[in-house]
């Protein structure tokens, strides 16, 4: 039990500082970027550039949340399908908060909501329709004894939502149309404190059930026997990493639009850098990663004027690509 421990490690914890020290500086480097040229009064002090200061605040604060979320849930995911390709999209939860989101869209520009409201209404959406997904995915997992099938599933699903979606654009009306696009690029410059409140109350419930996922998905990657003698309980942790990864996956979605491929490419960097069988240090490091990641991207974004959605799908795809290349070329 002792080499569990994450800070027994000289050299973890030297990586974990190094990394802390780079978050810090993102960080920062993030508060400062922008079309107007901050203090740092500005962020202890109201005055004439308090709104924009607390925008560049609230930026980085749910960059540090999705960088904590999205690589976790696919962390998960991972471990628990023993496919490094596998991310939180791969149950369909994004594509059906997507798919309530185009839903909400285009049919309530029937019905007058005020201003202050939308963005707020869009998030619960986006959450209630991954929620209801993430019923219905507990519920068909009691019929499928090989987690395997639940990917296949999870793939059926997003095909369905992905052609749905692309019917209601077909009939939208154009304003809805730009909206839903809007949306799916994402807007890390838009989510209030409210909103991060929110946010930040259903992650710290996301990674306390992921906390209790991590010793059991340990006896699991040593075979289903083995597991069982240890007194692991499959489905518990089925329906464990079903509803965290879900639930860390869908509320990112919902105030952010869909995050593509990080939940994929950062689990693939922890384990490059650290013992993958180590699944406490492994957790820790998708974190620390993830945020880094994110906080970079979201200063490239505001470089850029690129959606933070765009970059991190030019990021993922050719290192998805390197993944999948990398086997042959070793064979």
């Amino acid at each position: 039990m002792k080499e569990l421990d994450p800070f027994r490690l000289y050299p973890f914890r030297v990586l974990c500082l190094l990394l802390a020290v780079l978050i810090g500086a993102t960080a920062v480097a993030n508060l400062s970027i922008g079309y107007l040229d901050l203090g740092l009064q500005d962020f202890f002090y109201s005055g004439t550039n308090a709104t924009v200061a607390e925008l560049r605040l609230n930026r980085v604060l749910v960059m540090l949340l999705a960088g904590v979320s999205i690589p976790t849930a696919g962390f998960l995911l991972q471990e628990y399908f023993q496919n490094p390709l596998a991310g939180p999209s791969v149950l369909g939860i994004s594509s059906v908060a997507s798919l309530s989101v185009a839903l909400y869209i285009f049919v309530s520009h029937d019905f007058l909501v005020p201003e202050f409201l939308e963005n707020g209404l869009i998030s619960i959406t986006a959450i209630a329709g991954s929620f209801l997904l993430m019923l219905v995915l507990m519920l068909i997992s009691k019929r499928f004894e090989d987690p395997s099938f639940l990917i296949i599933f999870g793939f059926l699903i997003s095909a369905l939502a992905g052609a749905v979606v692309s019917v209601l654009q077909v009939y939208a009306d154009n304003q809805s149309l730009k909206n839903y696009i809007l949306w799916s690029f994402g807007a890390n410059n838009q989510v209030n404190q409210n909103q991060i409140l929110v946010l930040g109350f259903f992650v710290v419930i996301g990674l306390g059930l992921s906390f209790k996922t991590i010793k059991p998905l340990i006896g699991s990657a040593l075979g289903l026997n083995y597991a069982q003698s240890l007194g692991v309980n499959l489905k518990h942790l089925k329906y464990l990493v079903i509803l965290a990864s879900s639930l860390l996956s869908a509320t990112v979605t919902a105030f952010l639009g869909p995050i593509l491929f990080i939940g994929i490419v950062v689990p693939h960097f922890s384990r490059m850098l650290w013992n993958p069988s180590k699944l406490w240090h492994q957790w820790i490091l998708n974190m620390l990663i993830g945020m880094l990641i994110m906080l970079i991207f979201s200063c490239v974004s505001e470089l850029t004027l690129y959606p933070i959605n765009v970059i991190t799908s030019l990021f993922g795809i050719p290192v998805i690509l390197l993944m999948l290349l990398k086997p042959r070329s070793a064979s």
